[in-house]
């Protein structure tokens, strides 16, 4: 008998409901192959990758997941600038210790991210005053009518934590990405790797969660706020406001996702209250959620 994929089992989150059909991809060709039926099939589907940065649903999806595992990274240090040819479903930090080991410099930031390429490319992910819009230099796109297409990364209308492709929801999927690097020395590069690593370590709380929550309202941060209001430790069943950084949301074992959207949504309404700033999601809402 076969099993019902749950999505929880895919998410760093660990929560979510069930979905008609999880398939493993393992290399562009596939993804490119499983895209390109889907959608002359007109069945709906959605790519995941390390499912960081995502909040779904207790009841599940009404699509198909492909998880995207298409991972080989290209490092090309003959030319100058030299660069880096990742596909979407790298995970970004193994990028970026990739390249320092080959003494180049200018991923680093993403060492501690979570996530993988595609992810970054979709959402303009970012760390320590870097982030995918300095970072990259062209993505390989395949769009739904117009086939596989190379965007300069101007196309990506970057924004903070956002793009073109995010905010548009259009019907293209990432395939892979050309990242800007220069020359440097392994022990410079792997140096920065290792405080950026630390920095994270000290400032982030551990455990199960999605990533940082709501983005930076401008001037201010996120995660202060939520603390000025009073909101650490807040719980909600098997879900908690992190006393570490107010602006990530841990799972203590066995939340739901309704527990923690439920204390996104006491977040957002309190801090509006006491300060009249709106928080805007970071993260992504997959499936229905109700109060």
């Amino acid at each position: 008998m076969t099993s019902i994929p749950t999505m929880a089992n895919f998410t760093t989150a660990q929560v979510g409901g069930p979905v008609p059909a999880l398939i493993s991809i393992q290399s562009l060709d596939d993804l490119v192959e499983a895209s390109k039926f889907l959608w002359g099939s007109s069945i709906p589907f959605i790519i995941l990758g390390s499912g960081s940065n995502i909040l779904v649903s207790d009841k599940g999806l009404d699509c198909i997941v492909l998880h995207n595992r298409a991972h080989n990274i290209k490092i090309n240090t003959k030319i100058d600038p030299p660069w880096i040819e990742a596909e979407s479903g790298a995970i970004l930090g193994t990028v970026a210790r990739q390249s320092a080991l080959r003494g180049l410099s200018g991923m680093e930031w993403a060492a501690p991210v979570p996530g993988t390429v595609g992810g970054a490319v979709y959402g303009n992910a970012g760390a320590h005053g870097s982030d995918m819009a300095e970072s990259l230099r062209m993505a390989k796109i395949l769009h739904q009518k117009k086939g596989v297409e190379d965007w300069p990364v101007e196309k990506l209308a970057y924004q903070y934590r956002s793009s073109i492709l995010k905010r548009e929801k259009m019907p293209v999927v990432v395939l892979s990405a050309i990242l800007n690097v220069v020359q440097t020395s392994r022990d410079e590069a792997w140096e920065r790797i290792k405080l950026y690593q630390a920095h994270r370590k000290e400032t982030q709380p551990p455990g199960a969660s999605m990533g940082s929550m709501f983005k930076n309202p401008p001037n201010d941060y996120a995660g202060r706020l939520i603390e000025a209001a009073g909101l650490k430790g807040r719980r909600i069943g098997r879900a908690m406001i992190s006393p570490v950084h107010a602006n990530f949301i841990i799972n203590l074992g066995g939340a739901s996702a309704t527990d923690i959207w439920q204390l996104m949504t006491i977040a957002q309404e309190t801090v509006m209250e006491k300060f009249e700033v709106k928080l805007e999601p970071e993260i992504e809402l997959l499936g229905e959620f109700e109060k």
